[in-house]
């Protein structure tokens, strides 16, 4: 009888595990079918002409929403398991402990899992500095982890493919590590402003979870991560797609072309100022790329934008005075323009390259691009 009656449970076990297979099955039949669905939404049902400036950048936005959107989800799934492991407090225990340089680098790899948002910029910098870390590893942090996350790579490598992913990973780090460097190396700390080293931190209590809260942790960080960046998927991409079919390939060339000296310093010049995300302006760069904007002055573009966001540097001035600003402006700049000056080196043709290598099904939505040049 105990047999029995212990026979149903097995089932129910399976039951989410065969949902879980089941999902990502049903996941990647749609995936790999939006290209085909974007052409025959566009052209047969709209019923654009194909070729068309209006048509191209059409099938560009309803390719380009759902797989970044469906990308996302189960990047940001992962990660939020990933996450429970590496929480704030973690993070700062652990690089308590670390040095200069090992201490850098440390840091800037746990910049990428650990979660961060311009609003908790203050608290994570007076929480590092009262734990006994170094001024310029909290650096290393705060440059890596707005500037180097799951939602930049996701779209990095859905819009370029794993080359231009993996390439702005390492050049990211390495800059959150050598900046974080050498702003210790400044030795500012008499720039940050008193009252942060009198500041009372609580000891938080540590939780220990099970394999069910991390999923579930995974599993809440959809609608929280995803449903804040959405809109901006959408409007970076809408911008992108009229790029994308309206604006001449040799137009950017001109300006972000390899072979304008100034391109790279005008990218940054440019970013900087300006407020967006990840989400926001991966899918413009995209658009600037296939209208022959050089690899290397998009990526500045990029970090520029998301590393020197002007809310962050407001925010951060409430604890840092005007000369660590100026310093923690002038030495993520300069590093964002080498990054820029080395890849118009190496990887001038930047564009054509990855477009045509891009490791995602929708090689057929760029090539169109080339039509546009005739007209």
């Amino acid at each position: 009888m105990s047999t029995t009656a212990t026979m149903p449970s097995k089932p129910l076990r399976l039951l989410p595990w065969l949902m879980a297979v089941a999902g990502l099955a049903l996941w990647w039949l749609v995936y790999t079918n939006l290209e085909a669905a974007a052409k025959i939404a566009t052209y047969g049902m709209i019923g654009l002409q194909e070729g068309s400036h209006l048509g191209s950048s059409v099938e560009f936005f309803i390719y380009e929403v759902p797989k970044v959107l469906m990308l996302l989800v189960i990047v940001v799934f992962g990660v939020g398991i990933l996450r429970t492991f590496f929480t704030p407090e973690h993070t700062r225990k652990v690089l308590a402990g670390k040095r200069e340089s090992a201490g850098n680098v440390f840091a800037a790899l746990l910049g990428t899992v650990t979660p961060f948002c311009s609003c908790s910029a203050v608290p994570l910098f007076i929480g590092f500095l009262k734990s006994g870390v170094p001024l310029g590893v909290t650096f290393s942090f705060l440059i890596a982890a707005p500037m180097v996350n799951e939602v930049a790579l996701v779209m990095l490598f859905g819009l370029f493919g794993a080359k231009v992913a993996g390439i702005y990973l390492g050049s990211g780090l390495l800059l959150a590590i050598f900046a974080g460097w050498l702003i210790g190396r400044l030795k500012l700390e008499k720039h940050v402003e008193e009252w942060v080293y009198e500041v009372e931190l609580g000891e938080a209590e540590e939780v220990k979870l099970t394999w069910s809260d991390r999923l579930l942790a995974g599993r809440k960080a959809v609608p929280e991560i995803v449903g804040k960046v959405w809109l901006y998927v959408i409007l970076g991409i809408a911008v992108g797609a009229g790029i994308h079919g309206y604006v001449p390939t040799g137009l950017m060339a001109a300006y972000l072309g390899a072979d304008a000296w100034w391109s790279v310093p005008l990218a940054v010049l440019l970013g900087i100022p300006m407020y967006s995300n990840a989400a926001g302006i991966v899918p413009v760069v995209q658009a600037l790329l296939g209208k022959g904007a050089a690899l290397g002055s998009s990526l500045a573009f990029m970090m520029s934008v998301i590393a020197l966001s002007l809310p962050e540097v407001v925010i951060l001035r409430k604890v840092l005075k005007p000369r660590l600003i100026a310093a923690f402006v002038g030495v993520v700049a300069v590093g964002i323009i080498l990054v820029g000056f080395l890849f118009n080196a190496i990887l001038p043709a930047g564009a054509g390259e990855f477009n045509h290598e891009t490791t995602n099904p929708g090689h057929g939505v760029r090539q169109m691009q080339v039509t546009h040049t005739e007209h």
